[in-house]
């Protein structure tokens, strides 16, 4: 992800928090899967929401940030006519894990958002077995 000024931080953080609370996150699986403190305050949750201030900007925020945003275009992509269906593939069990993308998402922190994002995004699988 390329360098981005204040207002696209804020912009970014916002609509990542959208997506977040679009899938039925709470505030500690969010924490988790934004890889924040465990300690981070709900306030803080608050101020990314509103707008106030951006997601902490470190190399981890910003991979994690990625991966979420190219999961959530990846789904735009499976699903371009039935937003609700893109909740659904999130939080219903998925063969491949066993368990919603979701939780693993959550429970496995980087990895998890990198075998889900690569379960949906051929393209970003192929270039990881690349590497």
């Amino acid at each position: 992800m390329e360098a981005l000024d204040t207002q696209e931080q804020i912009a970014l953080t916002r609509m990542i928090m959208e997506l977040l609370d679009a899938w039925g996150l709470d505030a500690a699986q969010e924490i988790a899967l934004l890889g924040l403190p465990e300690k981070t305050p709900k306030r803080a949750l608050r101020r990314f929401r509103q707008g106030t201030e951006p997601f902490p900007d470190s190399a981890e925020t910003r991979e994690r940030l990625e991966h979420i945003v190219g999961i959530a275009e990846a789904l735009r992509t499976t699903f371009p006519r039935n937003a609700n269906m893109r909740t659904q593939w999130m939080r219903q069990p998925h063969r491949r894990f066993g368990q919603p993308p979701l939780a693993v998402m959550v429970d496995q922190g980087l990895a998890g958002l990198v075998a889900v994002r690569c379960t949906l995004d051929c393209a970003f699988a192929w270039n990881t077995m690349e590497a």
